[in-house]
């Protein structure tokens, strides 16, 4: 299919075969080429951040304003989810609207990106777009398809960064990292970037990822605070096998130094070497800003010495008032940027979509960190404010998926959306439609075990009510759960009686969504369980 392009009033306009596109058909057959509007895409992407500690979702914990400008003046999605609840599949699966096994970045620990393979923002540029990509990447290989990136190495550092340039060149910069980024991509919007063009600019956040160093203007806030613990901290696992063999406890696996930061030279802990190494990049000034907020803490900790059930709702505490620190910091810069595209007049004619490359936990189960299926890993914060020309407003109820985003912005870049892509387009969604035929649920898929964390190898359906999920590899275990009845999964209803009938509608479900999306783990565990017979 043939593009072809005109510019009329300063902006780009695409006009492709034939497209449908809010209602109105266009042909570039025809003689009068009726153009397709272009949207400008901001999309704003965090790292481990849930929707418990988001107020436009949750409001026990703390208040995120600008976030909430989006939810209110936009949509919020209710029912959002990730396909591989890890930082580097998710991103994968945002690019390339495919699930892991389709996208070849099933983990963090041995995958590299294949960045010659098609994805959703070399398609936007074939469109006419911009694209650009500031912050976090964490997919090993550099970034292809975007006319600009600076991005940091790895996970990146909260004080004074390093940041890869195009030239792939290293250099640090000054500041906090979530200043910077958001510096440098309003600098893209301003300075850099071709106005006569639509862009789409993805700003990744490091913020909200462990270890939660918070901006030091911050240090003090939510110190008088006391979070409300989950009724189910205290979790002891029974009848979920998978979950009783993970190390991501609170009480357990959190890191004493690195972690809570009761840092002192005579301690020792796994990773109390990464810590120094982390706040050694604040300077002599700012360093004693840090260890003087800090001092009277460690000393109060060790003199008390908390063990046990004292121990597990200290760190929490800590766990909780540092991650809030950091999403304060993260909520003005989305407020930063929401700003200069009002005050640019960029707002009507932008999609601002702001998400999380999966949930995490926040105390529930007894845990920190994500992988897990449960629903507050495999849940993902998804709010959008809409350019003018969308209705829609509040909340939607459907279920989406990320690998929704790539076919959503190539509709909105009235571009064709290749067959091979997995996702649906959420556009019908912002325009106020409801379809009869949207997707029933949901398919999920996790990759990285043995690793850090212990999480076991697992995939799964989730239903609007229902999720059944299959623990394998070194284990063969269901899980069942009623979300309705259960909706913190407590309880594992697999081989109850009563449960028959809707364990086989799930398990024909799940085979038919690996079918739909061509996953072979099935054929690969009957191999495997055929060899095993054999020896």
């Amino acid at each position: 299919m043939k593009h072809f392009f005109s510019k009329s009033n300063g902006g780009q306009f695409l006009c492709l075969g034939t497209v449908a596109f809010l209602g109105v058909a266009t042909s570039c057959s025809t003689e009068k080429k009726a153009p397709v509007k272009q949207y400008n895409i901001v999309y704003i992407m965090t790292d481990d951040h849930t929707a418990q500690m988001m107020s436009c979702y949750d409001t026990r914990y703390i208040e995120t304003p600008n976030l909430d400008r989006i939810a209110n003046d936009g949509v919020r999605f209710t029912n959002s989810f990730v396909a591989n609840s890890l930082s580097g599949p998710s991103r994968a699966c945002m690019l390339t609207g495919k699930h892991s096994h389709a996208n070849g970045f099933t983990d963090n620990t041995t995958c590299v990106f294949d960045g010659s393979q098609q994805t959703m923002p070399k398609l936007l540029q074939k469109a006419g777009y911009q694209t650009a990509l500031i912050g976090k990447w964490h997919l090993v290989s550099l970034p292809t398809g975007f006319d600009h990136w600076e991005i940091v190495p790895e996970q990146g550092d909260y004080y004074n960064p390093d940041f890869i340039t195009m030239d792939n060149d290293t250099i640090q910069k000054q500041g906090y990292i979530t200043n910077l980024i958001t510096d440098m991509s309003i600098d893209w919007m301003e300075n850099q970037r071709d106005k006569d063009k639509p862009f789409c600019l993805f700003i990744h956040h490091k913020a909200i990822h462990r270890n939660w160093l918070p901006e030091l203007k911050y240090l003090s806030l939510y110190e008088d605070k006391t979070f409300p613990m989950p009724d189910n901290f205290y979790d002891n696992y029974e009848g979920r096998l998978a979950a009783a063999a993970q190390e991501m406890s609170i009480l357990k696996d959190m890191d004493l130094i690195y972690d809570t930061k009761m840092y002192r030279k005579d301690k020792d802990t796994r990773l109390k070497k990464t810590y120094e190494a982390y706040v050694g990049r604040l300077n002599p000034d700012e360093r004693k800003i840090y260890d003087a907020f800090y001092e009277p803490l460690i000393e109060e900790f060790y003199k008390k010495k908390p063990q046990g059930k004292d121990l597990a709702e200290w760190k929490y505490q800590r766990y909780m008032r540092d991650y809030a620190k950091v999403v304060k910091s993260l909520d003005d810069n989305v407020g930063r940027v929401l700003d200069y595209l009002k005050e640019k007049g960029l707002l009507d004619n932008t999609l601002v979509v702001y998400t999380s490359d999966q949930g995490f936990y926040m105390g529930e189960h007894g845990w920190f960190d994500k992988r897990f299926m449960y629903e507050e890993s495999m849940h993902t914060p998804l709010i959008m404010h809409l350019p003018k020309d969308f209705k829609a407003k509040g909340d939607i109820p459907q279920l989406v998926q990320n690998i929704d985003y790539a076919p959503t912005f190539l509709e909105l870049a009235g571009a064709p959306i290749p067959e091979d892509i997995q996702g649906v387009s959420l556009v019908p969604l912002l325009k106020g439609e409801k379809p009869a035929d949207w997707r029933k649920s949901l398919y999920y898929h996790f990759y990285e075990y043995p690793a850090e964390h212990m999480v076991k190898r697992h995939y799964g359906v989730r239903t609007e009510r229902y999720k059944l999920i299959h623990f394998y590899n070194d284990i063969d275990a269901w899980e069942l759960y009623d979300l309705k009845e259960d909706p913190t999964e407590m309880h594992n209803l697999y081989g109850q009686p009563g449960y028959e009938k809707i364990t086989a509608d799930l398990k024909a479900e799940l085979v038919k969504l690996q079918t739909q999306y061509q996953d072979p783990i099935e054929s690969k565990l009957k191999q495997a369980k055929e060899s095993t017979a054999e020896q």
